[in-house]
């Protein structure tokens, strides 16, 4: 029973015990009350609703709060994943550098399985056909062969200034080493440039003919694993005379 409901039954007792109170006299004395009480419970209600509310409210910002935790906790597990595996391709890169490093520290304990070398013409650093057919025969035996690095040692004739032959004979070298690695999946860390330029030269540049013969990459495939069978180097064509 409200308080409403309470009032009028105390009126109505009221009105019963004092026979001689009119009827409008208790309205009068009892609707004040009345209007006081539903006054007191429509704020008793507003105030419900207003607790409600805020515990919605509290609820809603705990569930937030909650959500961005997990996801700033996720962010956190990748990025830790993120730095272990950056970790981990350093430690690699790093134990493939100090292979490498003992590898051509150690050259005399290679010996070499077979050997090609390509050739270029004047000015150019882009394979000709019999080039990659050189390469190609040298690639075919990498598979069967355990312990392996490949040299690669660029050079170029005597025209021209040092410093640009010197970047020729780099682009000459990025040649066959891309191109290993694009056809023959052969990691770039089992190769390994030891001579640019002209300082090497193999015939004597006097000649046209001396000069196209150093205008070439001589590309090795060597091996440290004992019992290895070393090949005979095959014969290359004539350098082209260009």
């Amino acid at each position: 029973m409200n308080r409403a409901s309470l009032v009028i039954a105390l009126a109505a007792s009221m009105a019963a015990t004092v026979g001689c109170a009119s009827k409008n006299y208790v309205r009068q004395q009892t609707t004040p009350i009345i209007n006081k009480t539903n006054e007191l419970d429509d704020l008793a209600a507003q105030n419900s609703k207003a607790i409600k509310d805020v515990d919605a409210r509290a609820q809603a910002g705990i569930t937030d709060v909650n959500t961005r935790a997990a996801a700033a906790d996720q962010k956190a597990q990748t990025a830790g994943q993120q730095a272990a595996q950056a970790q981990t391709s350093a430690d690699n890169a790093v134990h493939r550098v100090d292979v490498l490093t003992d590898a051509v520290a150690n050259l005399d304990n290679y010996k070499i399985v077979t050997e090609a070398a390509v050739h270029f013409g004047f000015d150019k650093d882009f394979l000709t056909k019999q080039a990659k057919e050189d390469l190609d025969k040298l690639a075919e035996t990498v598979p069967n062969t355990k312990g392996y690095i490949i040299t690669v040692e660029g050079g170029t004739d005597s025209v021209g200034p040092a410093d640009y032959n010197y970047g020729l004979s780099e682009r000459r070298a990025s040649s066959v080493i891309q191109y290993l690695g694009s056809k023959y999946n052969i990691p770039a860390h089992k190769i390994y440039v030891i001579g640019l330029g002209k300082d090497k030269p193999v015939e004597e540049n006097k000649t046209r003919e001396g000069r196209a013969a150093n205008r070439r990459v001589n590309v090795r495939l060597m091996t440290n694993t004992t019992g290895a069978t070393p090949q005979q180097p095959s014969a290359n064509p004539a350098p082209p005379s260009m």
